[in-house]
This record gives C-alpha cells, structure tokens and sequence, in this order.
C-alpha cells in the first residue's frame, strides 16, 4: 500500500504553458498584449461570451453617446444634417432621374419613393463608414485595456438610429404632403430597422477587422458604398431588374431590406420570394463576421 501511494505522489499534473508575462514576475491580464497573443483559438465557431457582453452594456452606452457627442460638436445645424443629406439626395434624384429619366416609383410619389428609401441607406451607409474606424479610432483602449471587442463596432452603428428616427419622421412629413397613406403592414417598420441593424452589424464586424489590419479599407470603403447604392434599388424600384442580373440583386442583402421597408411603410407593392435570399445572405454575413472577427481579435492589438 505504501510503495503504491509514493507512486501516485509522484506523478506530476501536466504544467500549462507560461505567457511571457509571467516569466517578468506578474500574473497576465486581459488588458496585456501577452493574453491578447496567447489566449486559445475558439475554432472557426467561437463561443460568444453572451454574459460578459450584458455586463460591459454601460460601456457600449458610454462609446455610443461619445460617438454622437465627436459627430455634432461644433457643428451649427446639429441633428438637422440627419435630415438634410437624405433631402438632398431626394432633390437630386428626383430632378435627374424622376423628372428627366421617367424612372417608375411603383404608382408612389417619387420623392416619398426615394426618401423611404434613402433613409434606410444613409443609416446603414453611415454606419458601416463609422464602424470601419471603430477599433483605429479607440487604438488605445484596445491596446491598453480589455474589454469585449465586439462592443466597439457595435457602439459605432447604434448612434445612426437617432438619425434614422429623425428621417422617418420627415418621410412621415411627405407621406403626408404627398397624400401617401400607409397600411396595416406599417407594424412591421421595427423589425426591419432590427434587421437593418444585424446586417449591418454584420458588415462593421468585417469591415472594423478589416481596416485593423489593411489600411486599403479605408481608401476603398467610399468607393465601394457608391457602386453598393446603385446595386440596391433605393432610387429605381426592383421590377425594372430582369433576367440574371435578378439574381445578382437578391444576393444584395440591403436590396431585399429596402422592399420590405418600403413595403412597409410607404405601401409599395410586395416584394416577390427573392427576399428571402437577401435576407439569407445577410444572416451569412453576420454569422460569418462573427466567426472572423472572434478569430482575429487576439492581434488586434498588433494590427493597430
């Protein structure tokens, strides 16, 4: 009995692998770059910390509301820009393309068309151009500090909601000046500015990850936004999309949002089963940012 208990104290449990930070005489931190580099790979589906993300909730408020705070400081016209920029674009395409090109609007009036459109655009537009710069712009609160990296690129999209509201409210004013009367569908506008939200939470995750490390992003993000605007039909209604290049548009996932929005709330004709692949997609875009941007988020403190 004693010669087999000596040989049961004898075996040693495995050593885990020391970080380099403690070899300096300090246990490592999440804040340090050592736990950035060293923390284990969750494998190509991470588990999302669903409980740490509800208790850093105050921090995501508190980025949000700066976010607002660095966008209208100093500004003469404020909140009004979130109704301006979308009245300017209503104004141009109705001239060039309503007036001049006779671009259908599906029996609505053109610029209610646009605007329900337009709104929805600038918001997600907005959002991925501010999201992009989520982690550059934070570079040493990532460096420095942990916290769920996750909260940065969602804490930029959330500002747009306010102005997203404030355009609502004044496609409300030309519903009204137009004649435009909503139907019953109207109940359905939250839940498509909930999806607008997801995808383009979605696209802030690849495109914040992105711009950590390839600064191109950055460069070719304005680009790309614009060439994306005429790929969605914003201002020409998605009937007048034929043949193949259907296809190509229900694999936009902000062209099946802006028909059901619409849909919704201006009362335009309902879109047709192809939605469903734009929402399809939108769902891979999101489950797969959040797969790539999980497994990146160990460097970032590198990359920046």
């Amino acid at each position: 009995m004693q010669r087999s208990t000596q040989s049961v104290d004898t075996q040693a449990p495995p050593v885990a692998e020391v970080p380099a930070s403690a070899s300096q005489g300090r246990t490592p931190t999440r804040g340090d770059r050592a736990w950035t580099e060293n923390a284990p790979s969750r494998g190509w589906f991470p588990r999302i910390d669903l409980p740490e993300l509800w208790s850093s909730r105050e921090l995501v408020l508190i980025l949000a509301l700066r976010n607002i705070k660095i966008r209208y400081k100093q500004t003469l016209l404020g909140v009004a820009w979130a109704v301006l920029q979308p009245l300017a674009g209503v104004a141009i395409f109705t001239i060039v393309l309503g007036r001049l090109a006779n671009i259908p609007s599906e029996g609505i009036p053109y610029p209610v068309f646009v605007f329900a459109g337009l709104a929805l655009w600038m918001y997600f537009s907005n959002a991925a151009s501010a999201a992009a710069e989520s982690l550059v712009q934070y570079r040493d609160l990532v460096t420095k500090v942990y916290f769920p990296r996750l909260l940065a690129p969602l804490a930029a999209i959330l500002p747009g909601l306010i102005d997203l509201g404030i355009s609502l409210l004044a496609v409300g004013v030309f519903m009204v000046v137009f004649g435009v009367v909503p139907s019953a569908a109207i109940a359905f506008v939250p839940f498509w500015i909930l999806a607008a939200v997801l995808i383009t939470f979605g696209v802030a995750l690849w495109l914040s990850a992105l711009n950590a490390r390839y600064r191109d992003v950055r460069n070719a993000l304005s680009f790309l936004l614009q060439i994306w605007l005429f790929a969605t039909p914003v201002v020409y209604p998605s009937s007048l999309v034929h043949g193949g290049w259907h296809f190509l548009l229900a694999m936009n996932p902000i062209a099946g949002l802006v028909e059901v929005f619409r849909w919704s709330l201006i009362g335009a004709p309902a879109p047709g089963a192809w939605v469903l692949v734009s929402f399809a997609v939108g769902l891979l875009i999101l489950l797969s940012g959040l797969i790539y941007f999980a497994r990146v988020q160990r460097r970032f403190a590198d990359f920046i």
